[in-house]
């Protein structure tokens, strides 16, 4: 924007003002969330093909030959403990299909590994620590729970200040008289102006599917998420607590038992089984969710101790077909079972938003879609560094002025706040950064010309 592409007088100084004080919040954002971003964008990417990459990659241990009737789950996972020595059986996986090898988690003193079995031969196709698998290494990389809570906390932050950079950039971008810049790239890569519109034309075109997979990524946010989880099931709009009214549970939340829980159920209570007889043991209830008319590929969890019961769950690429069952170990009658019919309208909405953002919903179009998004993220944060450095004077980060007509900074501040207080954690940041500005702008040190 120039001087020159606005109206002279008061409007001139209140919309430059505007500008300035958008402009210094962008910059602010982007300066924090930038190597986030990019470890979203490029995990999220991997993430997208984790199907593709098990089925080529690693081959070798999900992919196998039919041939004839598959096994009984009981002998596979005798087979997988067999495997491990000294461990036990926690949870068994079907295979999805007639060319997938089913999974079995055992626990051991050290941890829990993962083993693939043969469903045809009994065969042991390979074995590996649950958290050093593939996928699971990639989702925790990607939400950073895999360097801890803190470093989760922080990327929840982040997905609330990617919103800020959506919207302002937005505001940033809009055209005001200008042609260059807003759909097509100026200049040459050895200029500045080229990293400009670079920025801004895939930030501007990317910017509503960027700002899609940033809040349907934020129901997985270990505080927000958590709390939203709870306050919709409250409501009604989560998962129907009223199944739970006349069957006695234990202390156990459903993720505390399931490998993947999906994000509507996990805060759910696991009931108790009643006591007495024989418990029908693992191949009865497969063939009980079998006969219940679950998708192949459903997990099974088994009970733990003697009120303990079986949970059997599945979360397919079709969000309808989702299904959590939990049967009691000695007469293998469903105690609970939870259809996503069943599901509040909140909780559906969510799960269709996590199942687009992990490129479930339309196939090999939503992936490539989403995957075009995390390209676009890259892109942009890299031109967006490039730009920032070509434009920084020497020795110093270049922050955009301040504002002409503080009250509009002022002003814009308070309502980047309560956007902060409906994400917590972002606001947070953002009420860290407006007092680190403030006491750099307002107390003579040598950090005043660095921040210049």
């Amino acid at each position: 924007m120039t001087v020159s592409s606005m109206a002279s007088g008061k409007p001139y100084y209140l919309s430059l003002s505007l500008y300035r004080a958008i402009w210094r919040w962008h910059f602010f954002a982007g300066l924090l969330v930038i190597p986030f971003m990019l470890n979203l964008a490029i995990t999220g990417s991997l993430y997208l093909f984790k199907d593709e990459i098990d089925n080529t990659v690693f081959a070798y241990r999900n992919v196998v030959q039919p041939r004839g009737e598959s096994l009984a789950p009981s002998l596979l996972t005798d087979n997988a403990k067999a495997a491990v020595p000294g461990s036990k059986v926690l949870r068994y996986q079907s295979p999805g299909t007639p060319t997938q090898s089913a999974k079995v988690t055992v626990g051991t003193p050290d941890g829990n590994v993962l083993v693939f079995v043969d469903p045809y031969s009994g065969a042991v196709l390979g074995k590996v620590g649950e958290k050093e698998e593939f996928s699971w290494v990639v989702k925790k990389i990607h939400s950073l729970e895999y360097f801890g809570l803190a470093f989760n906390r922080i990327v929840e932050a982040v997905g609330g200040l990617a919103l800020v950079l959506v919207i302002t950039g937005f505001y940033l971008w809009w055209p005001r008289k200008q042609t260059g810049g807003v759909v097509t790239v100026r200049g040459t890569p050895d200029k500045r102006v080229f990293w400009r519109d670079l920025h801004a034309v895939t930030g501007a075109g990317a910017g509503a599917l960027i700002f899609f997979l940033a809040i349907s990524g934020m129901p997985w946010s270990g505080y927000w998420g958590d709390k939203l989880n709870t306050t919709l099931s409250g409501y009604g709009l989560g998962y129907p607590a009223q199944l739970w009214d006349n069957v006695p549970v234990s202390k156990l939340q459903t993720k505390q038992v399931l490998g993947n829980s999906g994000w509507t159920v996990e805060n759910a209570p696991v009931p108790v089984s009643t006591p007495g007889g024989t418990p029908v043991g693992l191949d009865r209830i497969v063939a009980s969710a079998a006969a219940a008319g679950m998708t192949p590929g459903f997990e099974i969890s088994l009970p733990s101790g003697k009120k303990g019961v079986y949970t059997a769950a599945v979360f397919p690429d079709d969000i309808a077909k989702q299904r959590t069952i939990h049967f009691d170990q000695y007469s293998a009658n469903p105690l609970v079972d939870l259809k996503f019919s069943d599901y509040g309208a909140g909780a559906k909405a969510i799960e269709f938003g996590i199942g687009v953002h992990q490129g479930q919903y339309w196939g090999l179009a939503n992936q490539l879609a989403m995957l075009a998004t995390c390209l676009a993220i890259i892109l942009a944060s890299v031109s967006a560094v490039i730009m920032w450095w070509k434009r920084r004077p020497s020795g110093r980060l270049g922050v955009p002025p301040m504002p002409q007509q503080k009250s509009v900074f002022a002003v814009f501040t308070l309502v980047i706040l309560v956007f902060g207080i409906a994400f917590p954690l972002t606001g947070f940041a953002i009420l860290g950064m407006l007092i680190l500005d403030q006491l750099i702008t307002r107390i003579p040190s040598p950090l005043q010309r660095v921040f210049s």
